[in-house]
C-alpha cells in the first residue's frame, strides 16, 4: 500500500509541475515571449498598442504603472498608445517627448548593453533625471540599476544605430 501511496504521488507530483510548465510557457506568449530580439520600430507596440497599453504619463503622475483605457487613445510614433484619463491623454499629446519611454519602450538594458531592440513589462521601469526607462524583467531590472549612467550613455549612442538614423 506505502509504494501504491508513493507512486500516486508521484504521479500527482509530475502532473503539478507539467501543469505549472504549461502555465509559465503561456504566461511568457502572453507577455511578449522570451528575452528574444525584435525587429527594429520607433515604439515597442504589441498589435499596434505602445508599450502594453500602460498609460504613461501615469509613471509620472501617479508613481506606478496604470492600465490604460483604449477609450482614451492617441497616435503617435505608428503606434496606439492608451490613458487612463483624458487628461493623461491630453498631456501627453501636448508633449509626447516628456512622457513617452526612452528608446521607443523597448527594454533600456539590452538597448545599452547588447544594442538590441527586447520587449518589456510594465512593472519593470524606473524614472531618471525625468526621463522613463522601461526594462524586460526583474533580473533585468536589477542589471540596469548596477550602472544606470553608463547604460543610459550607452543607450544614448546605440539607439540612433539600432533604428539606423545615424549617419
Amino acid at each position: 500500500m506505502a509504494t501504491t501511496v508513493n507512486r500516486r504521488r508521484l504521479i500527482l507530483a509530475a502532473c503539478g509541475l507539467a501543469a505549472l510548465g504549461g502555465a509559465a510557457y503561456a504566461g511568457l506568449r502572453l507577455w511578449g515571449g522570451g528575452f528574444e530580439e525584435l525587429a527594429a520600430a520607433p515604439v515597442f507596440a504589441v498589435d499596434g498598442v505602445a508599450i502594453r497599453g500602460t498609460d504613461p504619463v501615469a509613471y509620472f503622475t501617479e508613481g506606478r504603472p496604470v492600465a490604460g483605457d483604449p477609450a482614451h487613445a492617441h497616435e503617435w510614433r505608428g503606434a496606439v498608445w492608451h490613458f487612463a484619463s483624458a487628461g493623461n491623454r491630453d498631456r501627453f499629446a501636448a508633449d509626447p517627448e516628456r512622457y513617452a519611454p526612452q528608446y521607443g519602450g523597448f527594454c533600456a538594458w539590452a538597448v545599452a548593453a547588447k544594442g538590441k531592440l527586447y520587449s518589456t513589462q510594465p512593472g519593470n521601469w524606473s524614472i531618471v533625471d525625468g526621463k522613463l526607462y522601461l526594462n524586460f524583467n526583474d533580473d533585468i531590472q536589477a542589471r540596469w540599476e548596477t550602472d544606470v549612467p553608463g547604460f543610459i550613455s550607452r543607450a544614448d549612442t546605440r539607439w540612433p544605430e539600432i533604428l539606423g538614423t545615424k549617419g
